[in-house]
């Protein structure tokens, strides 16, 4: 994706608390249509850029600038997260997954809908009324998150209770729940977090599927390296909140200071692993 145009521009970003400075004057570049993957030791700073990119922080030193396709350039760092999601078309899963356990799978697809019903409604207005914006936005709904769960394979349970799916199904059923924002930027924390081999690989095809069908550009933070290397176009790796390396997946698994910080070194003839899982 070296020609791409860019997505987003991470510029001079600086964050701290208290005094420690979790990102240290960050600079990188995601492109158009790319999958751009940041790596690195626990508490290298990765989903505190995270939370700066998607208004969970606002941080005092840097630009972050989305170019979005049909609205310009956008500043991230002066949006509050809502907005970010709304207007900057940023979404985003977490770590931890998030997902509201009680309700349906498919409920969990309409609540990411919401501000597009909400917006149809006049702001419940209509919805109350019952007039035909609002019952048209709301079959557009159900069948966009009917969508998603034939591509993710959970359409036989929409019914059931999300809390209740198999530990894979929830990681999947969250990244669906994050393309039904529409966004143009898609970030995901540790996407395969618990994840076997078979439910990786089951992963990087979703991903792959949804930077080729529907033309969206990936973020993530992972340290699941047959992810990384299997599909990331561009590799950022973050120690103790400072870039040391950026390129390719072959680039970076070959860089000395990579090696070093984050991959594994070899010591007595043997290759260890550096860094957390």
């Amino acid at each position: 994706m070296t020609g791409a145009s860019p997505l987003l521009e991470v510029e001079h970003l600086s964050m701290g608390f208290g005094g420690v400075r979790a990102v240290d004057g960050l600079s990188f570049v995601a492109r158009r249509g790319g999958i751009t993957a940041l790596i690195g030791p626990n508490g290298a700073g990765k989903t505190t850029v995270f939370n700066c990119l998607t208004g969970f922080y606002r941080p005092p030193v840097g630009r972050l600038t989305l170019h979005h396709p049909d609205k310009g350039p956008l500043l991230l760092e002066r949006m509050d997260g809502h907005r970010v999601a709304g207007e900057a078309q940023v979404a985003r899963t977490f770590q931890n997954i998030r997902l509201f356990a009680r309700l349906s799978v498919l409920e969990n697809l309409l609540v990411a809908q919401h501000r597009r019903l909400m917006r149809a409604s006049l702001w419940s207005l209509a919805g109350l009324l019952g007039v035909r914006r609002y019952g048209r936005a709301e079959r557009e709904a159900v069948e966009f998150s009917k969508y998603w769960l034939d591509k993710i394979g959970l359409s036989h349970r929409a019914d059931r209770e999300a809390g209740t799916l198999p530990y894979g199904d929830q990681r999947r059923l969250e990244i669906a729940r994050a393309m039904c924002l529409r966004p143009v930027l898609l970030c995901l924390d540790e996407p395969a977090a618990g994840l076997n081999a078979s439910e990786s690989a089951e992963l990087n095809r979703l991903l792959l599927d949804i930077r080729a069908e529907e033309r969206v550009s990936l973020l993530l933070i992972e340290h699941d390296m047959s992810v990384v290397m299997g599909i990331s176009d561009h590799v950022v790796v973050l120690d103790h909140g400072r870039k040391i390396a950026e390129g390719t997946p072959a680039e970076v698994r070959s860089n000395p200071a990579v090696i070093h910080a984050y991959l594994g070194e070899e010591e007595d003839g043997e290759e260890g692993e550096a860094g957390g899982a």
